[in-house]
């Protein structure tokens, strides 16, 4: 398959060329918010958005600690903050919300402290409300445990450059990446990010149990995940799906974590439709 002509030197960029979260000017515009994972950035929305097509306004803004936020508080909370700063630059309209990965985390954070009265629908992909496995809770990380992610946590202090290898490895389902995005240009963007700041995050979210704001989503809710994860197990898409009132469920079939990177035409073609459901 020929490789979409986005490149990872897309994500490089320096301090002084980052973009402001202002989106694409269109008419008759959708607006749609796209929140990144862990480690990435904005930037990794570029492909899709440009797959969407006209009739979509998107932003995609670096999240707090990443990227051209990289110095600003890397919590979840100032995560949701810059989520309400960013749903302000449409006055009047309630946008789609995507969520991949933290990006959902963030929207959930969001729904916590302000409700959805300026979303008009959800989108999120491949995300469990708790990372943490309980007896309760089968629904955490594939395959983890309290002592485990424990000793993640640490080797993220001790060997940060080493352990970026399983982190890109695991946002695919395939050894070599996706059409967009390779697993080693993935890597290289993780290397650009500061590790203390990554560690931060990862903290809050290995704390959080967001489970108690499903139900509060009120809005249309598409809950997205890939069928080859090797981050989050499919159940915690079908335990979201089933708690949210006004949700259904999708599964890429070819992906693992990063469907908008994985199956990037189906991963627009889903959004474009999903848009259509939003209430004007």
């Amino acid at each position: 398959m020929a490789r979409h002509p986005l490149r990872v030197q897309r994500l490089f960029l320096s301090l002084r060329h980052c973009r402001a979260a202002e989106g694409r000017a269109l008419s008759p515009p959708q607006p749609i918010l796209f929140l990144h994972g862990w480690t990435m950035r904005g930037a990794i929305f570029d492909d899709a958005i440009a797959r969407l097509g006209p009739g979509f306004d998107c932003a995609a803004p670096d999240l707090p600690g990443h990227g051209c936020a990289a110095t600003r508080p890397a919590t979840l909370d100032a995560c949701a903050t810059l989520v309400a700063h960013s749903l302000a630059r449409w006055p009047g309209q309630r946008p789609l919300v995507v969520g991949w990965s933290m990006g959902a985390a963030a929207a959930w954070r969001y729904i916590a402290r302000r409700g959805t009265g300026r979303i008009g629908a959800l989108m999120t992909i491949d995300m469990s409300p708790r990372m943490q496995p309980a007896p309760d809770w089968p629904h955490g990380l594939i395959g983890q445990n309290a002592a485990s992610i424990a000793a993640t946590t640490a080797r993220f202090a001790e060997d940060w450059e080493g352990a970026t290898h399983g982190i890109a490895a695991t946002m695919f389902a395939s050894s070599d990446g996706a059409p967009t995005l390779t697993r080693e240009e993935a890597r290289q963007v993780i290397l650009t990010q500061d590790p203390g700041q990554m560690r931060r995050l990862w903290q809050d979210m290995v704390t959080m149990d967001l489970r108690g704001v499903i139900g509060q989503i009120d809005r249309p809710y598409l809950v997205a995940s890939g069928s080859k994860s090797r981050v989050y197990p499919g159940s915690a898409a079908d335990w979201i799906a089933e708690a949210a009132p006004h949700a259904r469920r999708h599964v890429f079939a070819h992906s693992g974590h990063s469907p908008h990177l994985e199956e990037p035409e189906t991963f627009a073609r889903t959004v474009q439709d999903f848009a259509t459901l939003i209430p004007a």
